[in-house]
């Protein structure tokens, strides 16, 4: 049975309403921390290589994390915790910066660009029906394409593979220490989350860092100082030079980024946040109440605020985290979860030092991880459905393969109508897949 809550609690989160307590409540923000904290050494990691401080990535990663879980537990009441999410990061580093030729700063401008239409997409109702009119197939399928794009960077970063001249790809030399230390955080990782401990990819990246320290492969600089510099990524995005495609002005390559970006926010929030609330007793599947129905467009219209804070501070996209599942079963029922969460990522900045020692192929085991639970989303997939199949299959194969989110994306909307349309079915698709689809074709033909 729930403990009594201080009236001020109880008020603001309405506890005893949710059958939940304060020490549950911060027990549930403890967990869900402990398992997406792990973004605070990624992210520095993956947007470090567009040429951005990482000591001001990291304190925007927190600052940015605080906030969207901020607005997340005032606005909405829910147990989510919000940071700068997985795959928009890589596709901000290696495809919009690293392929298009965006500076950083320019990026950064494309993500405040799309927080703004998914902003307005949240506001009219049109991400509930572009939402409501992806098929599910295509869902899934962009979810486990994202994960190979997560895959192939954490090989790459972690010299597990290296660059062939006859085979594209070949496997690394596994007689060097950097592809083992890899190679061992990964199975680390995998064991504890077996076993169901808390905080599992936390521990592995910790833990190859500790090892390579230990072997002077990295050098100590501290455990906890105070946070470094945001003035390096603060207010530094170009709107101007993002509207105008990278180097020259470019509608093809505006298109490119935007529709990613806000397809890739549309659908990671809003299955997150579902799934988390639904989870939570929040939102029932099929007869949520209208005051449930308010409440979940209010925590839609949080991640999409978090999206133009992180911008502003210097980070690619906010969005809710799944991970936030375990603050659930751990019994976090309110926005208190959230709010805990969001203290945690402030303490956090007192840890740049530790950051600041964690080598790429500490974070690879990591990235690794959270692509193979990704590709879990392929089980969804109406496989013998051809028209349903093949376009998901071009979509999570594109991704990696061309090194590119746009890309998949498009081969996967592109072939879905298609296919659709020559083979009859064409009632079948919903308006949502052939805007989505024009876009991109018209994309393809500006470049």
């Amino acid at each position: 049975m729930a403990r009594p809550a201080p009236r001020a609690l109880d008020s603001l989160f309405r506890l005893r309403q949710h059958g939940t307590d304060v020490r549950t409540e911060l027990v549930a923000g403890l967990t869900t921390f402990l398992t997406m904290s792990y973004i605070v050494f990624v992210n520095p990691s993956v947007l470090g290589n567009t040429g951005m401080d990482t000591g001001a990535v990291f304190v925007a990663t927190c600052l940015a994390a605080a906030i969207g879980s901020l607005v997340m537990a005032f606005a909405a009441n829910y147990p989510v915790g919000m940071a700068p999410g997985m795959g928009l990061n890589a596709f901000f580093a290696f495809t919009v910066v690293g392929a298009m030729g965006y500076t950083w700063q320019q990026a950064l401008g494309a993500v405040f660009v799309s927080g703004i239409v998914f902003l307005l997409l949240t506001v009219t109702g049109a991400r509930a029906w572009l939402i409501a009119g992806i098929p599910h197939s295509l869902r899934s399928a962009i979810t486990a394409g994202i994960g190979l794009f997560l895959a192939i960077i954490a090989l790459q970063k972690s010299e597990l593979i290296v660059g062939d001249p006859d085979t594209l790809v070949a496997l690394g030399d596994l007689r060097d220490p950097e592809p083992l230390l890899a190679v061992a955080g990964f199975l680390l990782i995998a064991v504890l989350e077996a076993w169901r401990v808390r905080g599992a990819i936390l521990i592995g990246i910790l833990a190859v860092t500790a090892t390579a320290l230990v072997f002077g492969r990295v050098q100590y600089h501290g455990i906890v100082d105070l946070p470094p510099s945001l003035a390096p990524t603060f207010m530094q995005l170009d709107i101007r030079g993002a509207l105008g495609g990278g180097d020259g002005f470019s509608i093809a390559a505006m298109l490119h980024v935007v529709i990613v970006f806000v397809l890739v926010e549309v659908f990671d929030a809003t299955g997150t946040l579902m799934g988390v609330a639904r989870r939570a007793g929040l939102l029932p599947p099929d007869d949520a109440s209208a005051a449930q129905q308010k409440r979940f467009g209010r925590a839609l219209f949080a991640d999409s605020t978090a999206i133009l804070a992180g911008s502003v501070l210097g980070t690619s996209s906010t969005t809710a985290y799944i991970e936030s599942a375990s603050g659930v079963q751990a019994g976090g029922r309110t926005g208190l979860t959230a709010l805990v969460v969001a203290a945690l990522f402030l303490l956090a900045l007192l840890f740049s030092p530790l950051a600041g020692m964690v080598p790429p192929y500490a974070t690879a085991p990591a990235l690794l991880f959270v692509a193979g639970l990704m590709l879990r989303e392929l089980g969804d997939v109406h496989w013998d459905d051809l028209t349903e199949a093949i376009p998901a299959a071009l979509c999570t194969l594109a991704m990696p393969f061309t090194y590119s989110i746009a890309n998949g994306l498009a081969f996967g909307f592109i072939a879905y109508a298609v296919l659709k349309l020559f083979t009859g079915r064409a009632r079948e698709v919903h308006a949502a897949v052939w805007l989505v689809a024009a876009l991109f074709v018209v994309r393809f033909a500006l470049e």
